[in-house]
């Protein structure tokens, strides 16, 4: 017996594997069911933001080395 959605037709998202911190995972966790969708908003409100390059802070730190 199969189980499961089974294909998409359009499928929008990516199977991979992320290793984070268990207390992220903890908080994520208690808020209730759909952890993983709220994993990915986040996420996608951090590119949104631009804050995948760091902070202003960390590059004159890079530079001044």
């Amino acid at each position: 017996m199969r189980r499961g959605r089974g294909p998409q037709k359009t499928p929008t998202k990516v199977l991979t594997t992320i290793r984070l911190d268990a207390d992220v995972i903890a908080f994520f966790r208690a808020q209730g069911a759909g952890y993983q969708s709220r994993i990915n908003d986040e996420l996608k409100r951090v590119k949104e933001r631009g804050l995948t390059t760091g902070s202003t802070a960390t590059a004159r730190k890079r530079a001044a080395r």
